[in-house]
Parts: structure tokens; C-alpha cells; sequence
């Protein structure tokens, strides 16, 4: 219920300078007699961010995560969410302080990397930004479509399998059509049905894979093999392109906005524990041993979707599976036309520029997905390295870095969300850096 304001502005304004920028960002709205204030909630912010969390990521888990076993891997995954809620933290404090500074309370993230770190910067975001989303479409497209010409395969009694490129083709035909020729509406209704579904399957999945969790299983360990899950995790909990949504809506209160970020980000983080214990906990031990023998990345889930440990289990991770990759698409397609919109200026509703608008998003993801059916965990693990590290790591510590420098040679604008000054932003730097490198080194056959 919104709180009724005087009608004078003027006279409002509160003294300190905290209380000054939720004023002047404050969704006010006039209904011809009175201004009613109508702020955002916490448990709205919360659910945008873990909602943008939960998606297709959690499916790679499993498989990066198997060779090291529950205990590591959960140390690790606890240890990147810390570092994905410095970042963001970090970016909630360089949004606060770039609406104070030009003035507008709707500053997406590529205009505030500009604004502060120039055109280098606003380049180096912006590849990082195309890099993530088709990366990570292609991803979606690759998996989505395999699980979905198994599902064909089964229902129309094909005994051999599909070829690669009919699942591919399948999906994005099916679901990137559905958003060319659907109207927003219509895909925000079925999304949300999509998200129910996950969370159904998912909870029914628990229930299922947990009765067959053996505790033997949480003892295996090998520290050694943690290396290769990073990246992955890094893009499973990747909701940082929403954070500056969060301050606007709540009128860049550090408060609410700080709860809404550790709130929303540590309900991901439960599912996500949940889950990896109990795809390893009720893995065989051959399940195992053939992830050490494998030269590429072994996948638990395939097994299980083949129905190796339970015709219903199978289902169900296959239902979880497909729809997971769907949200994500949806939520990485919107934010490629965002994009592109925004750089071409063109509206979406001209039907004249739908289909090229749509064509360069989805025909070259689709093509890769194609080519190489196999590409899910490269493309994730090359969007964790390359486009997280950048966008989730170095840009937000530089730009708070160069705010806070900005600060003390004019007056204080803000009180930093996260502790530790110049140290943690270097942390940050040097962890982001260290991955990169790695990956390329990796690369090279070093």
C-alpha cells in the first residue's frame, strides 16, 4: 500500500544525503489530487534476482563437480557465491553512485560502465556482454535441443539416435518462434508456467534422487579435481545484469537493497547445494570412476535421464532439465534484444525489423549448436572465464575503485556497501585475472 506524500516536493526533501537520493528516485505516482508513493518491495527484488539465478547453469553442476566429490565441491560453490555477492554488492554501490551523479534513476549497466570507465571500458563490458548471452544461447540451444530429440525419439519409437542438428533446429524453431511470432505477454504467462514447472520437477526430484543417496558417497574426496568447476559455478550464479534493476526499484535504499541481494542470492545457493549433493550422493561409484577415465567432461544427469537409476527419476530430470534451459533462453534472449535495440535504436514492435533483429540472434547460435551438439559445458565454461570474470569481476571493482577516488577529492557520495577498501577490489581483480589466464593457458595445451 503506497504512503501518501505532500504535494510539494520542495518542502519534502529530507537533509541527509541517503535520504536525499530515495527522494529524488522515488516512484511517485499523481493521481490528480495527491502524489502516492509507491517504492518497490524487498521480496519483489529478491525474487528477480533469485529467479535470474535459477536457471540452465545448475544443470552443469553434476558433471564439473563429480570428480571432486559433495564436501569440495560445496566448500567451492559457497566460496563463489561470497565472490558473486562482493560483485554484486560492488555494482549496487556503482549504480547508487552514477544515478546520484547524472542524475536519472534508470542507468542500465553497459551506460554506467561508460559513464565511469569511458568508451575502453564501455567496449570491453560490451563484448564481455555479447560473448556471455551468445555463449550461453548456444549452450541452451545445443543441451536444450538434445534432450529435446530424445524426447521426440521416444515418443515416436525411434530406435536409433537423432542426429544432433534435428534437436538443435527443433528447439529453436520451437521456442525462438515462439517469441518472434508471441506477444510479450503471452511469453511472460507461459514463462511463468515454465518456472512453475521447474519448481515442481525440481522439488519432485529432491524427493526421488534423495531416497537413494548413499552416505558412503559423501566421503569420497579429491581437492585436486576443484580447478575446472570454478568458471561453471561462476555462471550459475551469475544475476549480476539485474542489480541495477534492484537499486532502481528501491529508490537506491543500501538497506533493502543489501538484503535483497544476500537474500536473493542465498536461495540459489541452497537449491544449488541441494542439488549437487544429491546427483553425487546417489552417484555409483562407476559413475565415478568413469568420470576419471572420460577425456571429456562425463555427465551424471545423462545417465540418469536415460533412466538408469529409475524410469521416474528420469523423467524428471528430463522435464527439469529442458525447462531450466527454457527460462534461461527466454531471460538471454530478451537481454540480446535489449541490447541490440538499444545500440541500433530499433523498436521491436516494427514488424520489418523483428526478423533481422531475431535472425542475428538466433541464427548464429543456432549454427554452432548444430555444428556441435556437444558444446554445452565449453560454452559455459568459456562464458564463466572470459565474460563473468569480466563483467562480474574486474568492471565492478574499477568502477567502484575510480567512485571512490572521486569521492574523497570532491565530497563523500556514498558509504561503501562492501568492507575491506582497496584490498577487496583487488582481491576481486586478481581472482577474475588468475581465471582468465588459466583458461588461456589451458588453451594452449599448458
Amino acid at each position: 500500500m503506497g504512503t501518501n506524500l505532500s504535494i510539494n516536493p520542495i518542502q519534502s526533501i529530507p537533509q541527509s544525503k541517503e535520504e536525499q537520493v530515495t527522494r529524488l528516485f522515488s516512484h511517485l505516482e499523481f493521481d490528480g489530487k495527491q502524489l502516492s508513493h509507491q517504492p518497490g518491495s524487498i521480496l519483489g527484488s529478491t525474487a528477480l534476482i533469485a529467479g535470474t539465478t535459477v536457471g540452465a547453469g545448475i544443470l552443469a553442476l553434476p558433471a564439473v563437480t563429480i570428480s571432486s566429490g559433495v564436501v569440495p565441491s560445496t566448500v567451492l560453490m559457497i566460496g563463489a557465491w561470497v565472490y558473486a555477492l562482493v560483485a554484486g554488492l560492488l555494482i549496487a554501490e556503482a549504480t547508487v553512485n552514477t544515478m546520484r551523479l547524472v542524475g536519472r534513476p534508470n542507468v542500465n549497466m553497459l551506460a554506467m560502465v561508460e559513464n565511469t570507465l569511458g568508451c575502453f571500458g564501455a567496449r570491453m563490458a560490451g563484448g564481455a556482454y555479447l560473448f556471455l548471452h551468445y555463449a550461453l544461447l548456444i549452450a541452451y540451444i545445443a543441451e536444450g535441443g538434445d534432450i529435446l530429440g530424445s524426447a521426440i525419439a521416444k515418443v515416436f519409437g525411434v530406435q536409433q539416435v537423432l542426429p544432433g542438428w534435428v534437436g538443435a533446429m527443433t528447439f529453436t524453431l520451437l521456442f525462438g518462434g515462439l517469441m518472434y511470432l508471441g506477444r510479450e505477454r503471452l511469453v511472460e504467462k507461459l514463462n511463468s508456467a515454465f518456472v512453475a514447472i521447474v519448481l515442481v520437477s525440481f522439488l519432485g526430484l529432491l524427493l526421488l534422487a534423495g531416497g537413494q543417496v548413499k552416505s558412503t558417497q559423501f566421503l569420497f574426496q579429491n581437492w585436486s579435481a576443484l580447478g575446472s568447476a570454478v568458471s561453471v559455478m561462476f555462471v550459475a550464479l551469475f544475476y549480476h545484469n539485474v542489480v541495477p534493476m534492484v537499486v532502481n526499484q528501491l529508490e537506491g535504499d543500501r538497506q533493502k537493497i543489501r538484503q535483497s541481494i544476500v537474500i536473493g542470492s542465498v536461495i540459489p545457493l541452497i537449491m544449488f547445494l541441494a542439488w549437487n549433493a544429491v546427483i553425487l550422493g546417489s552417484a555409483s561409484p562407476e559413475m565415478i570412476q568413469k568420470a576419471f577415465d572420460s577425456k571429456t567432461i562425463f555427465d551424471p544427469l545423462q545417465i540418469l535421464r536415460a533412466g538408469g537409476a529409475g524410469e521416474w527419476l528420469g523423467l524428471l530430470v528430463s522435464v527439469f532439465s529442458e525447462f531450466a534451459i527454457v527460462t534461461s533462453f527466454i531471460g538471454f534472449m530478451y537481454g540480446l534484444l535489449d541490447f541490440f535495440r538499444d545500440v541500433s535504436l530499433v523498436t521491436q514492435s516494427k514488424s520489418s525489423h523483428r526478423l533481422p533483429l531475431y535472425s542475428i540472434i538466433l541464427l548464429p547460435s543456432m549454427s554452432f549448436g548444430v555444428l556441435n551438439p556437444g558444446i554445452f559445458f565449453t560454452a559455459l565454461d568459456y562464458a564463466g572465464t572470459f565474460s563473468v570474470s569480466v563483467l562480474g569481476g574486474i568492471i565492478p571493482a574499477l568502477m567502484t575503485w575510480k567512485h571512490r577516488e572521486q569521492q574523497q577529492l570532491s565530497y563523500p557520495i556514498n558509504q561503501p556497501f562492501v568492507p575491506g577498501g582497496k584490498v577487496t577490489l583487488m582481491v576481486m581483480i586478481a581472482i577474475a585475472l588468475v581465471m582468465i589466464v588459466r583458461q588461456i593457458l589451458s588453451m594452449c595445451g599448458l
